[in-house]
């Protein structure tokens, strides 16, 4: 079934509602606050953050669309948190004496887009 998301005016709650196309209504009232001037969120509803279509549990196929979907849901914090988490490995691995004769290439550092520095 569809996945509909709406934002509260009053308290600028995002809440999602499933229902099927025929029992859909504008007329949403806040989980949080209980206001009904609610209004609905089309571009929430039509793109994520890689920017496809979002899809609902019984469109999703493989694990990557479930991993995506996930994804999307986190918030940005969450986000750098675990890229940040993932990625500590890498500075530690390179602390390690290499065998004598042989160097390292320094890899360039690039910028990503869940960190706090650009």
């Amino acid at each position: 079934m569809p996945e509909y998301t709406f934002e509260c005016e009053n308290c600028k709650n995002k809440f999602e509602i499933v229902c099927s196309i025929k029992n859909y209504t504008d007329k949403q009232s806040c989980p949080m606050c209980k206001s009904s001037s609610t209004s609905r969120s089309y571009i929430d509803d039509c793109m994520n953050i890689s920017g496809s279509v979002k899809k609902s549990d019984s469109e999703l196929k493989t694990l990557g669309d479930l991993a995506n979907r996930n994804r999307d849901r986190l918030s940005d914090d969450t986000k750098i948190a675990l890229h940040k988490k993932h990625n500590e490995y890498k500075d530690v691995a390179f602390q390690k004496e290499l065998p004598k004769g042989m160097s390292r290439i320094e890899k360039p550092k690039t910028k990503t887009k869940w960190t706090n520095d650009g």
